[in-house]
């Protein structure tokens, strides 16, 4: 599957309120469904405070009045329907929002929900029971005076953790999958799946070794216990067996401690069907680290289980930016996505990834983003690729009459929808162009992949399916590179590359797709 990622509140503003909408969405699924995907996966627009955006759950059967309604989300899922389209539901499901009344009633000690979340009592000295730290900074455990006890969480503090140990939370999960599917989503993104189980033991996390590159406390530790638990297996195949039911589709973000193996671990015949991680949004960019994370998952994951590619998300810095190196922008944004779809299994495309955005400037004074502003400078947060999508050189990008929620790059609006569409060579259409090219190969779609030894900064690798080949190579260094290879027909795809007859030259930002005789 190809999988276009929406980040509903940048996405396009309908009601002019300065937030992306449901009705947005829907206003632009042509656009959507002229890229060649085949579904949208929508980020949380459930009932919810906003302190981290949607990622902490109110109400998982309701529609946060800032994105719509209901009404909205049933139209837009009919809209969607009718363009072949699947819609694909972010389900947050290892905490919920401290509003949310499970959590009012566990606090309380109400009904069966007392154990719902993860409580534990201090330690005789008063302190938290390990020392387990949040990913967005500090202690993991928060005090509740009402309960003397305190509760985990491994976001911030208004995101308590739910106890999946417990079979009635797991039971009352799957009823809220249960009543998207039977709405008819196409299915669900698992958001933090290394995070949904704990260690009931408590144990304290060992310490890491080489702690030099660490933002914050975080990442002084091996998160052994406060994550990725084997109770998580059972788990997922629970989900799968209601999958199962609607002909749903799920797919799973891994992060954490031994990630590309835990996507093997999480997807299967049994257990989910596709998996991502975050090993292609990190920093590192040379042949040598994409190749080994190519081939880990090579190792990890196989048919009918698939990896899922992606390069950028709302997460992370956005691969035009982060790994660019000085290079030719728009050059380079075409060679990422000539790698993107050149990948064996399903590939997510983050909205604006197709039009080669850059990272957005976010001043502070403008930051939204609560990871953001507990660590700037030294780290300013996600909200640089959360801004709102680029529509037209008008104000404020096309994206909205009002000010935005966050403010609209200015390089952004150059690089906008409407003037890319003109432009015959731009990245827009070359995006098009691949999307097509590999729903058209079935060595790119359906085929196997061979890595195989190239010059050093050139990624190199094969797609075959029945017989026939495609030699893909990419150059991820700053300088040109000579790369021999097999006798080849012709050139399927070739941009800013020479093909002599039996080298190709690629030059910085070189790629080519060369069809093997």
């Amino acid at each position: 599957m190809i999988i276009y990622q929406v980040y509903p509140r940048s996405f396009f503003d309908a009601n002019n309120d300065g937030i992306g909408d449901l009705a947005g969405i829907e206003k632009k699924l042509s656009y959507i469904k002229s890229l060649g995907v085949d579904a949208i996966w929508i980020s949380p627009f459930f009932k919810s405070p906003m302190k981290d955006f949607g990622y902490d759950v109110a109400d998982y059967r309701a529609v946060d009045p800032i994105f719509g309604t209901m009404d909205d989300f049933k139209s837009l899922l009919r809209s969607a329907k009718v363009m072949e389209l699947g819609i694909i539901v972010d389900m947050v499901i290892s905490h919920t929002s401290e509003e949310h009344p499970w959590f009012s009633a566990s606090r309380a000690k109400e009904g069966n929900k007392s154990d719902w979340y993860l409580w534990a009592d201090p330690k005789p000295d008063g302190t938290p029971p390990n020392n387990w730290v949040s990913v967005f900074g500090g202690p993991a455990w928060q005090w509740d005076a009402g309960r003397r006890q305190y509760y985990f969480h491994s976001f911030l503090p208004s995101q308590p953790d739910l106890n999946m140990h417990n079979l009635a939370v797991q039971d009352q999960v799957l009823a809220e999958m249960r009543f998207w599917l039977e709405m008819g989503v196409s299915g669900f993104r698992f958001d933090a799946c290394n995070h949904i189980f704990q260690d009931l033991q408590l144990r304290s996390n060992p310490p890491k070794e080489d702690n030099g590159a660490a933002l914050h406390p975080y990442g002084y530790q091996v998160h052994v216990y406060d994550q990725a638990q084997p109770e998580m297996l059972p788990f997922l195949e629970r989900i799968r067996g209601l999958l199962e039911e609607y002909g749903a589709f799920s797919l799973a973000e891994v992060g954490g401690h031994d990630a590309l193996r835990l996507m093997g671990e999480y997807t299967g015949a049994t257990r989910l069907h596709s998996a991502y991680s975050f090993a292609m949004m990190r920093p590192e960019s040379s042949a040598a680290y994409v190749r080994n994370v190519i081939a880990t998952l090579e190792e990890h994951i196989r048919p009918p289980a698939n990896a899922c590619y992606a390069l950028s998300n709302h997460d992370k810095p956005r691969v035009a930016s982060r790994w660019l190196n000085g290079r030719d922008r728009e050059q380079f944004a075409k060679e990422m996505l000539a790698l993107l779809f050149a990948m064996r299994g399903d590939i997510c495309l983050y909205q604006g990834e197709e039009l080669g955005l850059p990272e957005a400037n976010v001043p502070f004074e403008r930051l939204q983003d609560p990871f953001g502003k507990n660590f700037w400078p030294k780290f300013k947060g996600r909200d640089g690729c959360r801004t709102p999508m680029p529509w037209t050189n008008h104000v404020h990008g096309g994206f909205s009459q009002a000010e935005p929620w966050l403010p609209v790059d200015e390089l952004h609006r150059e690089l906008n929808v409407d003037s890319q569409q003109a432009r015959p060579h731009s990245v827009l259409n070359f995006a098009r162009e691949m999307i097509a090219l590999r729903k058209a190969r079935p060595e790119l779609g359906r085929g196997t992949l061979c890595l195989f030894d190239a010059p050093e900064g050139v990624l190199a690798f094969s797609r075959q399916h029945e017989g026939h080949e495609l030699v893909c190579l990419f150059n991820m260094d700053v300088t040109a590179k000579q790369v021999p290879v097999p006798a080849f027909r012709n050139a399927v795809l070739s941009r800013n590359a020479m093909a002599g007859k039996r080298t190709v030259a690629l030059e910085v930002c070189g790629f080519c797709l060369l069809e093997v005789a």
